[in-house]
């Protein structure tokens, strides 16, 4: 199967890579990074880079949009977000300053459409660049996420494959002064004279020149450097200081300097100047340094795995620390693995009643999937074995797996393979299958980084079952406490929503009801418990219990709010809940609302006009015995509407809450004329579309019909 190709991001890349390298030349960011978020999606897309190597930014490819980073908290905020060096990237993002432990500046800015966010920016600098950002470029940045923002609107009306992307670009440095054939040779001839060595590197760590004293100090031909990376090519500069300094002379474009031997015993000093361009190295030999602390080279036996490989997998790691249930450390595996790791096919599998299932897959078609889906644990398959043994298998080509397992068939048009147990508390919980498209040696280093890779996965899948399994009853709790369908009731109009949130182990204690009270009056009441865990869901079914009672028997609606009170102040659970109640008369035409706490309605009138109510409030339920509840009465005539919701519907992070709610109140004016379950979904996609959502939605429409 051939690797996945990059689809085009909006209408051409020209428009928005020309916006890019825009900001960057008027801001002087060393590095822009463009992500887009696909309609519907909840993961970032890496689109575009500028000024950083694939290898360093293939960690960050694919972001969940629940993920605490820079360019996610500014999407979720709608803010920009800037950081001001190592210390506050640390203190602020421990993932992200594990994983580039340097010292940069850091800028993250929304790309908007209209109120929908679809991307972010993010820019990085030299540490030694002013402390803030200028009015000019927060100019530029602002002009680029409105540009980039028109961009992605018109590519999403093309349909949502033409934001999709694979592989994002990465754009060429800023051309250097074209030189003619005599400067050019001059230059060279410049370089050779020195006594000195020194070699020139662009952004991805390949020599692109080294003149002949470098060479001979490092013990090599320019024939086998060039095009190379040299910690890649010469067995003694394995050690992780060389790439680390590399790493760290792109990351923060600030010059580094270490020392090393070159055995037996020469030792020598790198010094690495960093530009957009690429970094120019100076090698000069050295005494012997009296530090114990130097870096000498490895034992001829072994072999160290890269520092990327390393940085790598504490990305990894780190990221899935943050993931909960299966399917997000399943996305996390195959969004994370494939660029930061070289296959270009994965398949993650576990062990269900005495047969493979695949969970999750990346590079691969469905058609093959379903082929080897459901295959039994007992057949003659390299993932069979592995999960029988618990032992790794390695294939660098067809013909060594062709040795192991006679009856295997080509089938995926792949070259090499690792077959990697999931292991997890002395278990084979699964297995993870990389393919590569080209014969791959898997050497000892790369095979116990995978090996380590294979141990993250499995302890994160063990957790996230388990985490789907407390989910799953904890839902099953709340879903029998809500109402699973509303009375009818004749002459009024009625739809409901509930929304749990996306993310977390816990359930909220959102709840609503209905309630008959005779032909023509009704109870509603919609209320929100404190917290998120199964007593918030518990209780949330007591006062839901509690409320309908009341209501049931009459009892207006104040009252109705101070016996509930009055009860959890005795069962004193240790949480608050918001509530609001409304009587309706159908014959008068006429409410009765009373609140503790909770969330203003919000009325649209006959006309269209809508409005957020004033209900006095009282206080949260569970809280004072002797709370009061008073009643406010409002007409509500044929074809008027209520809309009665939870906090979960209007609260975002960073904005006012009277500002979301009239935000609210103004899209429900402009529902009018659709039918009440229209309206409802409409709400509910418009408050999930502005932002990211942290908490349960609830929501309760009510109409007088204009029938008689």
């Amino acid at each position: 199967m051939q690797p996945p190709t990059a689809s085009p991001a909006g209408p051409g890349p020209e428009p928005l890579d020309a916006a890019v390298a825009e900001v960057v030349r008027v801001t002087e960011a060393s590095v822009a990074l463009v992500y887009l978020l696909p309609p519907g999606e909840r993961v970032l897309h890496l689109a575009v880079v500028s000024g950083a190597p694939g290898q360093i930014t293939a960690p960050w490819a694919r972001i969940d949009l629940g993920a605490s980073i820079p360019v996610t908290d500014a999407i979720r905020e709608g803010r920009l977000v800037w950081l001001r060096g190592r210390e506050e990237v640390a203190q602020r993002y421990p993932r992200l300053g594990l994983v580039l432990p340097y010292d940069f500046m850091l800028a993250a800015a929304p790309i908007m459409n209209g109120t929908t966010a679809s991307g972010g920016l993010v820019l990085l600098w030299p540490i030694w660049r002013p402390p803030e950002l200028s009015p000019g470029e927060l100019a530029a940045v602002d002009a680029f996420c409105r540009t980039a923002g028109g961009l992605l609107r018109q590519a999403a009306d093309s349909g949502p494959s033409a934001l999709a992307v694979d592989t994002p670009r990465v754009l060429p440095p800023p051309s250097s002064r074209a030189l003619g054939r005599d400067e050019a040779l001059a230059v060279v001839n410049f370089a050779e004279r020195l006594p000195v060595g020194c070699c020139a590197m662009d952004l991805d760590g390949r020599i692109t020149y080294i003149n002949s004293a470098a060479t001979d100090l490092v013990g090599a031909d320019a024939a086998v450097l060039r095009g190379a990376r040299p910690w890649e090519v010469l067995r003694w500069m394995r050690d992780p200081v060389f790439e680390e300094n590399y790493r760290a002379a792109v990351v923060s474009r600030q010059p580094t300097s270490f020392t090393a031997l070159r055995p037996p015993a020469k030792w020598l000093t790198f010094q690495l100047y960093p530009d957009a361009s690429g970094i120019s190295v100076h090698i000069t030999p050295t005494a012997a340094p009296e530090t114990p602390d130097v870096h000498r080279h490895p034992p001829p036996s072994a072999e160290l795995a890269g520092v990327t490989s390393l940085y790598h997998l504490m990305h990894l790691a780190a990221a899935l620390t943050e993931a909960v249930g299966v399917k997000e450390v399943v996305d996390l595996v195959a969004d994370q693995i494939v660029p930061a790791f070289g296959p270009q096919a994965l398949a993650l599998l576990t062990a269900e009643e005495g047969r493979l299932r695949i969970i999750g897959y990346r590079g691969y078609t469905a058609e093959l999937m379903d082929r080897f889906d459901a295959q039994s644990l007992t057949a003659p398959t390299p993932t069979a074995r592995v999960l029988s043994t618990g032992v790794p298998s390695f294939f660098p080509s067809f013909a060594d797996l062709m040795r192991a397992f006679p009856s295997a068939v080509h089938e995926d048009d792949m070259a090499s393979w690792a077959f990697l147990p999931l292991i997890a508390s002395d278990r084979v919980v699964g297995s993870l299958v990389l393919a590569y498209d080209q014969p791959h040696p898997f050497t000892p280093a790369e095979r116990a980084v995978l090996t380590s890779l294979a141990g993250l996965v499995a302890q994160a899948l063990d957790r996230a079952r388990l985490y789907d399994t407390k989910h799953e009853l904890a839902h099953t709790l709340q879903s029998v406490l809500l109402p699973h369908t509303l009375p009818h009731v004749q002459g009024l109009d009625v739809a409901a929503r509930y929304l749990p949130a996306g993310r977390g182990m816990d359930i909220g204690g959102d709840f609503y009801d209905l309630i008959r009270r005779d032909d023509t009056t009704v109870a509603v009441a919609i209320g929100d418990v404190q917290g998120h865990s199964i007593t918030a869901a518990a209780l949330m079914g007591q006062v839901r219990t509690a409320v309908h009672a009341h209501a049931t028997a009459g009892t207006p609606p104040g009252e109705v709010l101070a016996r509930t009170n009055r009860l959890l102040v005795d069962l004193d659970p240790g949480l608050f809940t918001s509530c609001l109640i409304a009587y309706i008369d159908l014959a008068r035409h006429r409410a009765q609302l009373a609140t503790a706490g909770h969330p203003p309605p919000i009325l649209r009138h006959t006309d269209g006009f809508t409005e957020v109510l004033h209900v006095t409030p009282g206080l949260l339920l569970g809280i004072d015995a002797d709370a009061s509840y008073p009643t406010t009465e409002i007409p509500l005539p044929p074809g008027s509407m209520l809309a009665l919701y939870t906090d979960g519907l209007v609260e975002i992070p960073g904005l006012d809450i009277g500002e979301t709610t009239a935000d609210l109140a103004r899209q429900l004016a402009h529902l009018e004329g659709r039918t009440m379950d229209d309206v409802a979904d409409a709400l509910v996609e418009y408050a999930t579309a502005s932002a990211p959502r942290h908490d349960d939605i609830a929501l309760l429409l009510i109409q007088a019909s204009l029938k008689e």
